[in-house]
């Protein structure tokens, strides 16, 4: 698999932070890259969509003459599904993005040229810079950059997107001695989170944010310039728990707002609010992280200490533990239950067509709990009203009938 293993220095995935923030190069230079569990399984659930992709439309994998048969593929298939991070859904989930990109290239009057896991190198507007596309399609005058997003706990919107953006500058730097170009397609796949999010924009305008907007930022950010600026790419910043700027800004949340009349906060006052809060919630989260790692490394932070957390029971061996509790006379059933496989999981191994002829009739969706959100999301608002009209729907239908 293509997995890239090295990272630039001022990369496509960091350019909201290094564009916004020319001194967080120089505070992330040195802080070594750390893979957690999130990473991992993105790197994994990647593997398994280049995979598959590779297969469907007869790619060639990294150092290969020929495109893999139906048993090549099966192996490696097998051997990212051995890994212990993988789980029956990964598989349904990196089918969505696959099958977007398949959707993608039926869609069109004659075959698109595809390109999976693709090097791009930025090094024209971006000092040093380079970057992997997940899928590229070529067809017509129009470019196609597709970025597969696993993770969760973060929509990854489409537009205005830097990473995205920097991928389709890349793509017409390779491209564009052999192909014309007049409009750049733009698609987020994140199947656990926002599901297909898309933008469009000109070739025209893309080469003037990558001139006028990119090559400053960049220029600012390779001279590692000292000029720090707070705001969401904080978050991904491996200096956000120290820094300054970012500190003062997200504490004076709180602080514009002391001694404000009258007591009570208009509507207006706490919306403005909740929207200062975020960050700071954010802020005070890895600044728990980095204080935590800071003394178990030994170091010291006036005022705070470790302690150890609650402990729990364990058994020193499960097996011989059973063994006396049934020699007591504990009947097996009040040491074992079975649990149903989950909906997912069942229609995974009928396949999804089968699945919904044997029990397509027995699935309801039901409603998500309502969550807090700003007004800019995409998603429709909540609101008890109307819920409560689809509650009593049926009711309202029959009295209607009875008054009849």
């Amino acid at each position: 698999m293509a997995t890239p293993t090295k990272h630039a220095r001022l990369a496509p995935s960091a350019a909201d932070r290094w564009m916004h923030c020319p001194g967080s190069v120089a505070e992330n230079e040195n802080v070594p890259r750390k893979d957690t569990v999130y990473t991992r399984e993105g790197t994994l659930a990647h593997a398994m969509g280049e995979l598959k992709l590779r297969k469907y439309f007869g790619l060639c994998a990294d150092g290969e003459k020929r495109p893999m048969g139906p048993r090549k593929f099966k192996t490696e298939l097998e051997k990212l599904k051995s890994d212990e991070l993988y789980q029956p859904e990964m598989d349904g989930y990196t089918d969505e993005y696959v099958d977007y990109i398949k959707d993608l290239a039926n869609s069109f009057s004659s075959k698109p040229a595809v390109f999976v896991e693709v090097n791009l190198n930025l090094s024209d507007f971006v000092p040093g810079s380079f970057g992997q596309a997940d899928c590229i399609l070529l067809h017509g005058s129009d470019l196609y950059i597709n970025d597969f997003k696993y993770g969760k706990g973060v929509v990854v919107p489409a537009e205005n997107n830097p990473q995205l953006m920097l991928y389709a500058l890349g793509a017409l730097m390779a491209y564009k001695d052999f192909w014309q170009i007049d409009s750049v397609h733009m698609a987020i796949i994140q199947p656990r989170a926002g599901g297909i999010k898309e933008a469009v924009i000109t070739t025209q305008e893309l080469s003037d944010w990558g001139v006028f907007t990119v090559r400053p930022a960049a220029q600012l950010a390779a001279e590692k310039t000292a000029e720090y600026h707070s705001g969401d790419w904080c978050r991904w910043c491996a200096a956000a728990a120290t820094c300054r700027e970012h500190a003062t800004t997200v504490t004076q949340a709180v602080e514009d707002f002391k001694g404000c009349l009258p007591p009570q906060l208009t509507p207006q006052e706490f919306g403005d609010l909740l929207h200062k809060i975020d960050p700071l919630l954010k802020y005070a989260e890895a600044a728990k992280t980095y204080a935590e790692s800071a003394l178990l490394q030994g170091e010291e932070i006036p005022g705070w200490k470790l302690v150890e957390g609650r402990s729990k029971r364990v058994w020193d061996d499960q097996t011989a533990a059973f063994a006396d509790l049934t020699s007591a006379g504990l009947d097996d059933a009040l040491l074992w239950h079975r649990e149903p496989y989950t909906l997912a999981q069942i229609e995974k191994q009928m396949g999804k067509k089968d699945f919904a002829a044997a029990a397509g009739t027995h699935i309801v969706k039901q409603p998500g709990k309502p969550a807090l959100a700003e007004e800019s999301d995409s998603r429709p608002a909540w609101s008890p009203k109307a819920t409560a009209e689809e509650d009593f729907k049926d009711l309202i239908k029959k009295g209607d009938t009875n008054n009849a």
